[in-house]
């Protein structure tokens, strides 16, 4: 069978996705908008091209609070205007489609309690193999997608930390389904990519592909993973599960399954008070916030 084929778990919002950008910021960072590239134009200079980087920073979609339960959407640009108060800071990995109405309302619910939220634009990169089709439900359509997203994530905090409203002590890689992946399977290439805690939405951390099978996080950064039980992205035999198997509670992990209600069969989870209080436990319980 195909890889795509095996692999369709990827393809992670057919269902919810809406066919156009949520704001005039989104333009081209959802597959609907996006211009991709045939895989053959990737060269090996792309994957970490420090121009590409840049791209994917400097198109992030950023939500700054406000006050007790008010944010504001901004940009990178912003954030270097931006004095006074540090804050915990989420850098935020989107989904295989990019930037979606989920992601903004993930984003606001995060800033909302408190966080300072970065989500590097991927779909940014000028050289970018499409790696799903929410049409016809299939994902895994460029393999190595993974690594785009991890370089990302990694040029993300480095340039976050950078910020001074961002308290450095209290950073946290998360992301939703393909995001989920490359948060959880992201290895920090110095001590400036380090992270306090790692959540990933909508990923049983089981796959064909042994670079995107298992967590990668040290022992120092505990990771909450969520995923619904009959998740409907993950009843094959090779995605089925959840990462409780790759998960040491003795350092704070948790692997958290929903099995009832309309929560055991749905992927956006964060959709629901349950997952989002479940969250907030972790993170304040992690960073002390």
């Amino acid at each position: 069978m195909r890889a795509t084929r095996i692999f369709t778990a990827i393809a992670v919002i057919a269902a919810v996705a809406l066919p156009f950008p949520a704001s005039a910021q989104d333009e081209g960072l959802h597959n609907s908008s996006k211009a991709f590239s045939a895989p053959a134009d990737l060269s090996w200079k792309d994957w970490d091209d420090p121009a590409e980087l840049d791209r994917t920073w400097k198109a992030a979609i950023v939500r700054i609070p406000v006050a007790p339960g008010r944010s504001r959407q901004g940009t990178t640009d912003d954030l270097l205007r931006q004095g006074g108060k540090k804050y915990p800071t989420v850098i935020y990995l989107h989904g295989c489609s990019g930037i979606w109405p989920g992601t903004h309302r993930r984003m606001k619910f995060l800033s909302d309690n408190g966080f300072l939220v970065i989500a590097p634009a991927s779909l940014a990169r000028k050289t970018y193999p499409r790696s799903c089709n929410v049409e016809t439900r299939e994902g895994g359509l460029f393999r190595g997608t993974l690594v785009l997203r991890r370089n990302d994530a990694g040029h993300a905090i480095e340039m976050a930390r950078q910020l001074s409203v961002v308290d450095g002590g209290k950073m946290v890689l998360m992301g939703f389904s393909e995001g989920a992946v490359a948060a959880v399977t992201f290895r920090a290439a110095n001590e400036r990519q380090r992270v306090r805690a790692r959540v990933a939405e909508g990923w049983t951390c089981q796959a064909p592909w042994p670079e995107y099978r298992g967590i990668k996080a040290p022992a120092s950064e505990p990771v909450l993973t969520l995923v619904g039980e009959a998740d409907p992205w993950y009843q094959d035999r090779w995605t089925r599960g959840n990462c409780a198997g790759f998960q040491d509670p003795g350092n704070g992990s948790r692997s958290i399954v929903y099995r009832d209600g309309e929560m055991a069969s749905s992927h956006g989870l964060l959709e629901f008070d349950t997952a989002q209080k479940d969250v907030l436990d972790f993170l304040r319980a992690r960073l002390d916030f």
